[in-house]
C-alpha cells in the first residue's frame, strides 16, 4: 500500500517544492494551514506528517500538542531554522525527534521520510529482521516517537549490551533523557558519547545547547538526533 505523506506550511511554494521531492514515491496531500491540518488528519490516515514550526495563527508546535491531545499518532517532521531551536526543544516533549533544518534538499527529505516509515511500519506488514544494533536503536526511535519511555529505555539497553561504545545509541539515550527533562542524565550520555568518539558532531551539538539554553537562556544549536 503506498505510503501517505502530508505536507504541512503556508507557503505554497515550499509546499510545492515538498510535493515535487515525494509525488514519484508517496501519495501526497497538502495543508496551508495548522487548523486545515488538523482537520484533515481527524478524517483521513497519514504515515508522516511534514510541518514547518512557524506558520501564523496556529504554529506547528500548537499543532503537534493539539495531534497529541486528540490521540493522533502520525509521525511528524519538523523543517526548522536556527532560531526555532527553543520551539524544536519543547517540540520533542510531545514525542518529535525528526527535525530537518533549513535550507533542505529532497534528497533529504526523501530519506528523512522513508526513515520514519521503516520504524513506524505496523508489526503485520513487517519482514522478519534480525535482532541486531539497528534493529534496538530503529525500536528506540519509534518508541520515543511515542513517548513509550519504557519501550525505548529497554530498547537502547539492548543495543548498548550490543554495542557499549556506539555513539549514536550513547546520544539517543541522552535525547531520551532530555525529552523526560532528566537533564544531568541527558548531559551524562552526551558527554559519554563524545568520550568515545571526540568527533561526534550530533553529541557536541546537543551538550552546547543544553549549557547554552541554561546559562543563556537561548541557543542557536540545532537539535541533532544524527538522523541524516
Amino acid at each position: 500500500m503506498e505510503a501517505s505523506i502530508l505536507i504541512v506550511d503556508d507557503e505554497r511554494n515550499v509546499r510545492l517544492m515538498y510535493r515535487a521531492a515525494l509525488d514519484n514515491i508517496f501519495k501526497v496531500d497538502e495543508a496551508d494551514s495548522a487548523a486545515k491540518a488538523l482537520e484533515m488528519l481527524g478524517v483521513h490516515h497519514y504515515d508522516v506528517a511534514i510541518l514547518d514550526l512557524r506558520m501564523p495563527e496556529m504554529t506547528g508546535l500548537e499543532l503537534l500538542e493539539q495531534m497529541n491531545h486528540l490521540a493522533i499518532t502520525t509521525p511528524v517532521v519538523f523543517v526548522t531554522a536556527y532560531a526555532d531551536v527553543p520551539n524544536a526543544v519543547s517540540a520533542m516533549k510531545f514525542g518529535a525527534i525528526d527535525f530537518l533544518q533549513k535550507p533542505i534538499t529532497p534528497d533529504q527529505l526523501r530519506t528523512i521520510v522513508k526513515d520514519i516509515l521503516v520504524r513506524h511500519l505496523p508489526e503485520e506488514r513487517k519482514t522478519p529482521e534480525p535482532h541486531d544494533f539497528d534493529h534496538f536503536l530503529r525500536c528506540a526511535k519509534r518508541a520515543i516517537n511515542l513517548r513509550d519511555f519504557s519501550a525505548a529505555r529497554s530498547n537502547l539497553i539492548s543495543a548498548l549490551e550490543i554495542d557499549s561504545n556506539s555513539p549514536q545509541a550513547l546520544n539517543l539515550a541522552g535525547v531520551m533523557f532530555e525529552m523526560r527533562e532528566e537533564f544531568d542524565q541527558a548531559r551524562r550520555y552526551y558527554g559519554r558519547a563524545i568520550k568515545v568518539s571526540k568527533d561526534f558532531q550530533p553529541a557536541q551539538a546537543n551538550m552546547r545547547r543544553i549549557y547554552e539554553l541554561f546559562h543563556f537562556g537561548s541557543s542557536e544549536e540545532p537539535f541533532n538526533l544524527e538522523n541524516h
